[in-house]
């Protein structure tokens, strides 16, 4: 089993830029699947970026393509997700979620078992 603690969240204008970390705890993190999620107020919880542990292949969401950039350093069992560009429509609570067997897709968040806390954004404009 693992924990998850996400960090980096706040408020930035629009354009600007955040890194959310997730800490992990476990000696096994490194062959989790991990994602990223995010729910604004009133919306359901969406898609944002995964990272396989096998072969470190990622994904994202086609809302956050080419701004944001999914990655994990194995040594600090921390995932990280850089942000860049940031818009108003990107203000949620962000969530990381791991699974060293993920049920479905990685972009179905039911899929995985172990969730951090979460961690504000918000994007003003």
């Amino acid at each position: 089993q693992v924990q998850l603690v996400e960090s980096g969240g706040g408020l930035v204008q629009a354009g600007g830029s955040l890194r959310l970390s997730c800490a992990a705890s476990g000696r096994t993190f490194n062959k989790y699947d991990v994602g990223w999620f995010r729910q604004a107020p009133g919306k359901e919880r969406e898609f944002v970026a995964a990272i396989k542990w096998f072969g470190g292949s990622t994904y994202y969401a086609d809302s956050v393509k080419g701004r944001f950039t999914i990655s994990r350093d194995n040594a600090k069992n921390t995932v990280y997700l850089q942000m860049n560009s940031l818009k108003p429509e990107d203000t949620a609570v962000y969530y990381c979620a791991a699974d060293p067997y993920i049920r479905g897709t990685y972009s179905d968040y039911t899929g995985y078992d172990y969730w951090g806390q979460g961690t504000q954004v918000t994007v003003s404009s």
